[in-house]
Order: C-alpha cells, then sequence, then structure tokens
C-alpha cells in the first residue's frame, strides 16, 4: 500500500453493524509512501496513526477528481 498527504484511507466494517470509516492522511512517515500514516477521520475530527490492515484501501486525490461529474 502506497499512499501521499490527502489521500484518503478508507477502512471497510467488518461486521454489518458497523459503518465503513474514511479519513484523510495527514502525514506519511516514509518517503516511498508505505505505512503508517496519520489520519484524521472524517467522523469525528480524530488524528490516529493507523497501520493499515487488509480491510483498507488508499484512495487518491487523482481518483477521487476522476469521479467526479465535469463542471
Amino acid at each position: 500500500m502506497k499512499a501521499a498527504v490527502g489521500d484518503r484511507l478508507v477502512v471497510e466494517s467488518a461486521r454489518d453493524h458497523e459503518s465503513r470509516r474514511v479519513g484523510v492522511i495527514t502525514e506519511v512517515r516514509h518517503e516511498d509512501g508505505s505505512p503508517p500514516y496519520l489520519v484524521r477521520w472524517t467522523d469525528s475530527e480524530h488524528e490516529s496513526l493507523v497501520f493499515p490492515g487488509p480491510d483498507a484501501h488508499v484512495v487518491t486525490k487523482q481518483e477521487r477528481e476522476a469521479s467526479l461529474p465535469p463542471r
């Protein structure tokens, strides 16, 4: 997994009664973009250091912008 500051980290829920968590990566600790990441969670504005597991994926800024409808 590789990421950059401004990318989104999405952690899928392992249980039906929990929702996915989405956060903005605010700091990448390695030059190659590998974990851990400092993430600001959108549901709580809490920041935490994350070592993403297999239930997580990164959505890059370019991927988000490409999915937006044209203005």
